[in-house]
Formats: structure tokens, C-alpha cells, sequence
């Protein structure tokens, strides 16, 4: 039996190495963690009825340009709703205030971020505000069970393929 070479075995390691190299910065990269540092920012609040699965430090993004990230989950006891504490990039202080909230999907089943939708209001959030306007997540569950409901909803019980009196055309006499 012959031993393998040296600079086979320095070759399967390094070849193994590189692998957790691209596992690592593959798993930057799909958990929002990488190109983006928290500097100063101000809070921002706002209120869903359904998030899905938005979780903390969820990119919150405006135009598709990440302008923060999410900083906090609760829920709240008095309207059982969740209330989500967003942190926004002081760099980013003239966000109008009637400006609305959403929580998108990214790709089909990719993860779920806060998009903002700027308003028209000359006057800026501040520190503490709440969004007015949001829009809670959608899940892909109840799209589907809308559709397979309403799929057969064009098709009545009445067959009305069938000709009319009023549809035919008899000689007049």
C-alpha cells in the first residue's frame, strides 16, 4: 500500500478550507450581516397585524437601498398587534412622515425585510414617531388557498352554455 503524496494532502486541505470559506461568507450574506454597519440612528415604530417570519435585524429598505435594520419585536397587550421598532440611519433623517410601512418577501421564499413607501409631507420623522400607513406581511398559505377557492368560482352551477330562446334566431313569418 503506498502512502499518499504531501502535496496531495496540502491540496484536500486547502480545497476544504476554501469550502468553509464560501459557506461562511454565503452565510453573511443571506443573514443580512454583511455590508452594513450601525451607526447613529433614530427609532421609528410602527404596528402589523401579521409580520410572518420578520425577524431582528431585518433589513428595513427604501427604494432597495438598506436604510437600517429592524431592532426590536413585541407584542402589543392592548391591541395585540406587533409592534416593530425600526432603527433608520441618521444619514437618512428627511424620511417624510406620512410615509408607509410594508414587510416584503425577498425573492419567492427569500427572507422578509421592512420596505418604506415615502410620502409627499414636507415634514420629516423624528425620533419616537409611528408609521400610520403600513401594510402587514403576506403569507404564501392563504394566497394559495384563496386560489385554489376562487379557482373554480368562474364556473357557475347553472350551465349556461346552453342556447336561449332569445339566443337563436327563428325565421320571422
Amino acid at each position: 500500500m503506498t502512502q499518499p503524496r504531501r502535496s496531495f494532502q496540502v491540496g484536500t486541505g486547502l480545497f476544504i478550507l476554501l469550502g468553509f470559506a464560501a459557506l461562511a461568507y454565503l452565510a453573511t450574506q443571506t443573514t443580512s450581516i454583511a455590508n452594513y454597519t450601525e451607526g447613529d440612528s433614530y427609532a421609528l415604530k410602527a404596528r402589523f397585524s401579521n409580520i410572518g417570519q420578520l425577524k431582528a435585524r431585518a433589513p428595513v429598505k427604501l427604494a432597495g437601498v438598506r436604510i437600517g435594520s429592524v431592532q426590536s419585536i413585541e407584542l402589543d397587550p392592548k391591541t395585540l398587534e406587533a409592534l416593530v421598532t425600526i432603527g433608520i440611519d441618521s444619514r437618512f433623517d428627511d424620511i417624510p412622515d406620512d410615509s408607509g410601512a410594508a414587510i416584503f418577501t425577498s425573492g419567492l421564499l427569500g427572507d422578509q425585510y421592512v420596505g418604506v413607501q415615502p410620502g409627499g409631507s414636507p415634514v420629516a420623522f423624528k425620533q419616537g414617531d409611528e408609521f400610520i400607513l403600513t401594510q402587514s406581511s403576506m403569507q404564501i398559505e392563504d394566497l394559495i388557498g384563496k386560489f385554489l377557492v376562487s379557482g373554480d368560482s368562474s364556473k357557475s352551477p347553472d350551465n349556461n352554455d346552453k342556447p336561449t330562446d332569445d339566443d337563436t334566431d327563428s325565421p320571422s313569418k
